[in-house]
């Protein structure tokens, strides 16, 4: 095989120490992307300084085409970037581009960012039906309607009206070969919204009062926005009375004030509370309730022991008539007496305020022992 290299351009064969001259000229080749400095402004040209034997020229079509802004980088003595297109035109000139050098840095930039999945913000410098052209540099970054944020009212994203406006994107596809390069508004604002949920969630303590608004209710509680972090209420949190489905008693859209139970920073949740709003009325059971009195009460469950009955008044509690209560006759079953949903007349025969117990009788509901009470509860009645 010959020492010699076949030159790439032509039939003839290069001297093997051709390279050592190239590197003393630091001669330039197709596709290099280098360091220079303006030097001149011609009528149709810029002379570029790229540290080689000749200068490096923009030429006049490139400038053309160019907008104040980047013409304004180009000015005498600043230090540019160009791409090498031909290493040697017609006429001998090194022929560069200013463009292709910063679209070269813009897919680079463009895949650093893809990588890191930092925000970027750029203009919108177009509208169409598809969804925004945003500028990343010298590209034209594609931000599909499916990847515009929710929050966009219809005639933003139809009317124009986001032309020349500022958003911030990620990107989430690259394609140099193809001139692809799609972003994501939604994917920006989604980590704009965690962070902001960290935040406030570090600055919150157990036992505040926050005011909120329903935006979400399933079967097993509502969830509340409360400045921009969404909070679950628990069913079991939303009253103190007994409530079937959160719809009974909320709808999507109402303000409310919770209480914030519980803060998981790590898994960022937020237990809120709407019953803790109000009164325990156990605390204050005392100035409601009393040995003797006689109250509506719907069955809610039967066991062996006895039949659970909810008290039909404001705060709804439960308590329990026991089989030995249910009845003057003897009990084989509680459901032999009572049926769930049942309502039925009940008397108050213990309230033990620090177990949160209430005991309930049937049985005792026509009684000698209260009869004087009765007389006198109806007498006070009728004055």
């Amino acid at each position: 095989m010959s020492d010699n290299v076949a030159n790439l351009g032509g039939g003839e064969k290069s001297h093997p120490m051709e390279f050592l001259l190239a590197e003393e000229l630091n001669l330039p080749s197709i596709g290099e992307t280098r360091q220079g400095w303006v030097i001149e402004h011609r009528n149709n040209a810029i002379l570029i300084d790229i540290g080689a034997k000749s200068e490096g020229v923009i030429s006049g079509s490139e400038l053309q085409q160019m907008d104040d802004e980047t013409r304004a980088l180009l000015s005498v003595g600043n230090e540019v970037s160009v791409y090498i297109v031909n290493t040697e035109d017609q006429y001998g000139n090194v022929i560069v581009s200013y463009a292709k050098a910063a679209e070269e840095l813009d897919w680079n930039k463009a895949e650093a960012l893809m990588a890191s999945q930092d925000v970027y913000e750029g203009k919108v410098i177009g509208q169409n039906k598809g969804g925004l052209l945003v500028k990343l540099g010298q590209l034209r970054g594609f931000v599909p309607n499916s990847q515009i944020s929710r929050r966009r009212n219809y005639g933003e994203k139809q009317n124009g009206k986001l032309t020349n406006s500022m958003i911030q994107t990620k990107v989430i596809e690259v394609d140099r070969k193809r001139g692809r390069l799609i972003l994501s508004e939604r994917a920006a604002e989604k980590e704009a919204r965690q962070a902001k949920r960290a935040e406030i969630l570090g600055k919150l303590s157990e036992g505040d009062v926050l005011k909120g608004r329903v935006i979400n209710l399933a079967d097993f509680g509502a969830f509340i926005d409360v400045g921009g972090v969404e909070g679950l209420v628990h069913l079991s949190e939303l009253s103190w009375k007994r409530v079937n489905a959160p719809a009974d008693i909320l709808k999507v859209g109402d303000e409310v004030e919770v209480y914030v139970l519980n803060i998981d920073e790590d898994r960022e949740r937020l237990a809120l509370s709407l019953k803790r709003m109000e009164p325990d009325p156990w605390t204050i059971i005392d100035e409601y309730y009393s040995v003797g009195q006689l109250l509506e009460a719907t069955i809610t469950k039967i066991t062996k022991y006895g039949a659970f009955a909810r008290l039909e008044d404001d705060y709804a509690l439960e308590g329990l008539i026991h089989i030995s209560e249910l009845s003057e006759n003897h009990v084989n079953h509680p459901r032999d007496v009572v049926q769930p949903s049942q309502t039925v007349t009940v008397r108050i025969i213990r309230v033990d305020k620090d177990q949160r117990q209430l005991g309930l009788s049937i049985k005792q509901v026509v009684s000698d022992k209260f009869v004087e009470a009765d007389l006198e509860k109806l007498t006070t009645i009728q004055e």
